[in-house]
């Protein structure tokens, strides 16, 4: 069902008035990529080289959004729908508030990717999408949960990369290849990235 008889309430308070006490933009940084391919621990890395320039920035990671917001989701390809539909939501809330938010999903489906950045330019919000470019065989070789070896041996169904596709960004903002460099060193990357396109001017 869906909702009826409401009503958008216009904020008192402006973006650019939010954005300058916090002394930043808000934007998103959209991570995706293969199961395993260094989605996470780029994000986070990111996140802790950001504030120690002194940016407020905050991961919003698949795992642990499905501990509480997407609990109730599974991973059939309506509920992999849903999952990015809220995660776009949910970034596009924090961006517009000054944050510099960073999505670690899978998201496999370039629609639903393509919908997250509308939904972004709908309300002026920078949306940088990175493509975690990672061979599928490092993937596997990495493997911490063990799930690609339960999804070739048949004992998890639908898993992506193995029986249920990924759809790559044709055009990705940026690309990084995690069996290439460390995750600090991606971090300063994508931090030049970002200054060079004036996303971390004050």
């Amino acid at each position: 069902m869906k909702a009826t008889n409401i009503t958008w309430h216009m904020n008192h308070v402006k973006r650019d008035e939010r954005e300058k006490l916090l002394n930043q933009n808000g934007f998103t940084i959209w991570l995706t990529g293969l199961p395993s391919s260094g989605k996470s621990t780029t994000a986070f890395t990111l996140e802790h080289a950001l504030i120690q320039r002194g940016r407020l920035a905050y991961v919003l990671d698949g795992d642990n959004i499905r501990h509480g917001l997407n609990k109730n989701l599974g991973f059939f390809a309506n509920d992999r729908e849903e999952n990015i539909r809220r995660i776009g939501e949910v970034s596009i809330l924090f961006a517009d508030a000054g944050i510099i938010t960073i999505t670690s999903f899978i998201s496999p489906y370039r629609q639903d990717r393509d919908l997250a950045r509308k939904g972004h330019a709908e309300k002026n919000l920078p949306f940088i999408e990175i493509f975690v470019d990672t061979p599928i065989e490092i993937c596997e070789e990495r493997d911490p949960k063990g799930l690609y070896k339960k999804a070739r041996t048949g004992e998890l169904k639908g898993f992506t990369g193995v029986d249920d596709p990924y759809e790559p960004p044709v055009n990705p903002d940026f690309v990084i290849r995690t069996e290439k460099k460390s995750p600090e060193i991606l971090s300063l990357e994508i931090i030049d990235y970002l200054s060079s396109n004036n996303l971390l001017k004050v």
